[in-house]
């Protein structure tokens, strides 16, 4: 990727010079500082992990955890460690991002995706109900998806159907969604 290199120094340059001793400040300006120097860790762990730098988004999300631990922090911590093969301490990132946040979905949608990786889909299913459920939650589509994706190998095709139509209720662009109702009707052949 063009240009992501630069950038990227640029974020890690920003996190470096957000890490002053905070030697004579009120607790209420180190706590700002904190929470500034977490989040720049988290965004240059999340743009090390777009890069495919999964050891080192590891390390810099694991970093802004022990500043501040954040649902953020741990969930994306899980997605790059399942990026390295390390699906169960994946598991448990997520549900450590539940236990600080219950209302934010993502980590639910990927405990279901972990689960489905390790071969365990019926596992997967309430956990894509919960992100479907989830109060904040940037992208249900995803677990309509994944939810209409377990559906379909279990052939519960009306279920299957119900979901990829949901995922495109939320995102109507979104094409795993639309490719799986072509397949559908394409390869299922029958009415539904």
């Amino acid at each position: 990727m063009i240009g992501a290199r630069p950038f990227l120094a640029a974020v890690f340059l920003v996190a470096l010079s957000l890490t002053p001793a905070d030697q004579g400040r009120s607790d209420e300006q180190s706590e700002i500082s904190d929470q500034m120097r977490a989040y720049a860790l988290w965004q240059q762990g999340y743009l090390l992990h777009l890069n495919g730098r999964y050891q080192a988004a590891v390390d810099s999300f694991r970093e802004s955890i022990e500043i501040l631990p954040t649902a953020e922090g741990h969930t994306f911590l899980g997605w790059s460690l399942s990026m390295l093969g390390h699906l169960e301490e994946a598991l448990a990132e997520c549900k450590k991002a539940i236990a600080l946040d219950p209302d934010y979905g993502n980590p639910y949608n990927d405990i279901g995706v972990y689960l489905m990786e390790l071969g365990r889909p019926d596992e997967a299913v309430p956990w894509f109900e919960k992100a479907i459920a989830a109060k904040r939650y940037c992208c249900y589509q995803f677990a309509h998806f994944n939810l209409g994706h377990v559906r379909l190998k279990q052939e519960n095709y009306h279920a299957a159907k119900r979901s990829f139509e949901e995922a495109l209720r939320h995102d109507p662009d979104y094409l795993p969604a639309r490719m799986a109702l072509e397949y559908l009707e394409a390869e299922i052949g029958k009415p539904l």
